[in-house]
């Protein structure tokens, strides 16, 4: 399985709204099937990814959908990580808003 499209739906700017949520992003697997919401997440070191979730009744988050393998969740991390890399530096880290900003092959 490999990542053909990430796209960038949301950045936020660092400290905006108290949040340690840095983008939101969809990806695209063979050009045949997408995950929407992966979160790029600010961490004490470095960024890292969060899965799609849902609150449950106990207050608590659990992933709607998630990789068996560790292998494929460094290889989508990787390349989710580099392609918001690459929409700050085009952004120039400024103008940062809602816009939607596509990347990895064409659909």
């Amino acid at each position: 399985m490999e990542v053909t499209d990430v796209r960038i739906r949301k950045l936020h700017q660092a400290g905006e709204n108290g949040s340690k949520m840095r983008a939101i992003v969809s990806v695209t697997f063979d050009n045949e099937f997408v995950v929407h919401d992966i979160k790029v997440i600010q961490g004490e070191t470095k960024h890292f990814i969060a899965m799609p979730s849902r609150k449950v009744e106990d207050g608590t988050y659990k992933d709607i959908t998630h990789p068996i393998q560790s292998s494929l969740r460094f290889k989508i991390q990787d390349a989710v990580l580099s392609r918001y890399e690459q929409a700050l530096q085009e952004a120039g880290k400024e103008n940062i808003g809602s816009e939607e900003i596509s990347g990895g092959e064409e659909q």
